[in-house]
């Protein structure tokens, strides 16, 4: 399953993804992988939750982002959920990319039992209908 994590510039889309994160590590039996550009959050993550800075693997188009996501599910088959935060900054994903990746990932037999959220730079109303089951827009609080 895979989940836009939408909202306004401030709204707490990152903190809504480090917040899940940690509670899904102390209620879940699976990993938890949390993906940003920078290092940022380190010490606001659970140390259980394996922290991966992007631009380490020089993301440049689609299709590298998706060869990664498909990397990591590879490379641990205890892997339960991925938190993307932020992945705009280093790779500007247009709505049709969205619907890309989400389509192609949806084909691979392992995404299955995992679930993935992407914190992206839209609001819901952006969003072509074939997304909005796919959004969960945070609102600032």
């Amino acid at each position: 399953m895979i989940k836009y994590i939408l909202g306004a510039k401030g709204a707490g889309k990152t903190r809504w993804l480090i917040e899940n994160a940690n509670e899904d590590i102390k209620s879940g039996n699976g990993n938890i992988a949390f993906v940003e550009v920078d290092d940022d959050h380190i010490f606001s993550l659970d140390y259980n939750v394996r922290l991966i800075n992007a631009t380490d693997y020089r993301l440049n188009n689609v299709e590298a982002f998706y060869g990664f996501i498909c990397g990591l599910m590879a490379m641990d088959y205890d892997l339960e959920k991925i938190y993307i935060d932020g992945i705009y900054k280093v790779l500007p994903l247009d709505i049709e990319e969205l619907e890309y990746i989400k389509n192609k990932l949806e084909r691979v037999d392992e995404i299955k039992n995992r679930k993935i959220y992407i914190n992206v730079d839209y609001l819901l109303e952006d969003m072509p209908n074939s997304l909005k089951d796919s959004a969960i827009e945070v609102t600032p609080q």
